[in-house]
């Protein structure tokens, strides 16, 4: 039997059900896309009809689809060649109007991968796209701040029961499915709003029972903090190793989140030998996930999961009994305390790889701690002081870098005295940009103060010839004259210390 998710896909705007402002919303975006030329975000809860939406919309208006799931491609270079190049295509494959609709879905999940550039090289796209994109997203505020300011955004909100009733009851009559009127709204009252939810129910129902009864509609639970407590117990003291992995399919987190909760619960059962063997798989699936992070091939997901589910479940040695008060991991709690912490430290992150040119990790990893080792205390105050020139420090952010805890005194008179420089620096790199006519009459006059007071000399040199001869070398040497004096070509050409703004940073220090 075909998956009926997709086999009643909406193919029109028409056809999308709960949202109308929404879907109004979106379809106005569209007609008036020569216009504005933003992207849009559309967001809201897993199966309320947002990307099938999108795909409809283009349906609608006659525009081939390009779609790029985040979750699988994440890394900088496959969005500029995929993203970015369907962007900016002509109108040689788009539709009757030149157009091609680009749609990244799960766009939400480019959040914590910034030293791959998948968030940043998303944001560069938005803005130079040629072409209408959708972004759909399940957590709106998941994404980068840059990347929300730079688009439109449409919020599809749950779909109410009275919407998603209609639609399992379409579908019964298309699959000639007898069926209690009762069992549709228990269907739908049990998804809480997730129309893809209701319809997955209603197939998996219909594919028992000959008529579809409020009997045979099992409803339970869709909340996944009781999931994850559930599937706790059922890992630690219950199943198998074949048991456990099977249970962590029904689980809604991730593995990263799912190594966190075994690990902080998994002591609370076992011990001796058998919680040995239980972290040593949890290493096992923390490398793996590692790999995850350093490659970005998912496909080492699989991995991670079997060592910390099918792993931990084998390494238990006796029944486990009686009930655990299992909880969420204490990582999360540090993440909580420390949140206002990483914010600043990812900020001067991100300044000093958009400065040095680097990624941001290889500035966090390697650039801020060699600042703050030269700049510890602020000790080396003129060193401190280039520094927050530099990278345009605040007084919060220079006490960060060199660890001198809250804004004292002398990080204020540090940020003012690198503001002083900035300006300097600003005035020595303007060229002629900020010239002040009243030195050009000072220099006049001492000119003339001179002239009177060297006499007959001046004139008799006039007389001869030479100061034609001083205007004529000096105009060769302008040119580029090969016989220009060599001692004198520093002064021509410019100094080592004249160089361009964008060519600053590390050096600026040394």
């Amino acid at each position: 039997m075909s998956d009926w998710t997709e086999t009643y896909r909406p193919t029109t705007l028409s056809e999308v059900r709960g949202n109308n402002k929404a879907r109004d919303k979106l379809e106005e975006w569209a007609e008036t896309w020569d216009d504005h030329q933003d992207a849009v975000i559309v967001h809201g809860s897993p199966g309320v009809g947002k990307t099938s939406a999108a795909h409809a919309l283009a349906n609608d208006l006659g525009w081939p689809v390009m779609e790029l799931n985040a979750s699988d491609s994440r890394g900088a270079d496959v969005i500029e060649r995929i993203a970015g190049e369907a962007a900016k295509s002509g109108t040689l494959t788009g539709g009757e109007s030149g157009r091609r609709l680009v749609i990244l879905d799960e766009a939400d999940n480019f959040h914590g991968n910034a030293d791959y550039g998948g968030s940043r090289e998303v944001t560069r796209v938005v803005k130079s796209a040629n072409q209408p994109m959708v972004l759909v997203a399940n957590e709106f505020y998941d994404m980068s701040q840059s990347l929300r300011n730079a688009c439109e955004t449409i919020e599809f909100r749950d779909v109410s029961k009275r919407s998603i009733v209609p639609v399992l009851r379409d579908i019964c009559r298309r699959e000639d499915i007898e069926y209690e009127e009762e069992a549709l709204e228990e269907i739908a009252e049990g998804t809480s709003g997730d129309l893809r939810s209701a319809v997955n129910d209603l197939q998996a129902v219909a594919e028992e029972a000959e008529r579809l009864t409020v009997d045979d509609v099992v409803t339970g639970d869709r909340d996944t903090t009781e999931g994850i407590f559930d599937f706790l117990d059922t890992l630690i003291k219950e199943e198998d190793a074949e048991g456990a992995l099977k249970a962590s399919y029904d689980v809604d987190e991730n593995p990263d989140e799912m190594l966190n909760w075994i690990e902080d619960n998994v002591p609370k059962d076992y011990q001796g030998a058998e919680l040995a063997d239980a972290y040593e798989f949890l290493a096992n699936a923390d490398r793996w996930l590692g790999r995850v992070r350093s490659t970005q091939n998912y496909s080492f997901w699989r991995y991670a999961s079997d060592n910390m589910t099918a792993g931990v479940a084998a390494s238990r040695r006796e029944p486990k009994g009686g009930w655990t008060r299992y909880g969420p991991p204490s990582y999360w709690r540090k993440l909580g305390s420390s949140k206002g912490t990483r914010k600043t430290r990812d900020a001067i992150a991100e300044r000093l790889a958009e400065r040095e040119g680097t990624s941001v990790g290889t500035a966090r990893r390697e650039i801020m701690p060699f600042l703050s080792e030269m700049t510890h205390h602020c000790k080396n105050r003129d060193l401190t002081v280039q520094m927050a020139a530099a990278y345009d420090l605040d007084e919060k952010e220079v006490s960060f870098v060199t660890g001198s805890g809250k804004s004292t005194n002398k990080v204020q008179s540090i940020v003012e005295d690198a503001e002083e420089l900035l300006t300097e620096q600003t005035v020595e790199h303007s060229g002629s940009a900020f010239f002040d006519t009243s030195d050009s009459d000072t220099d006049s006059a001492a000119e003339t103060d001179t002239d009177s007071a060297t006499g007959d000399e001046a004139s008799q040199a006039a007389s001869d010839g030479q100061g034609q001869e001083t205007l004529v070398s000096a105009g060769e040497n302008g040119a580029g004259s090969s016989e220009e004096d060599p001692d004198d070509a520093p002064a021509e050409t410019g100094t080592p210390d004249e160089t361009d703004d964008d060519q600053s940073g590390l050096n600026d220090f040394f």
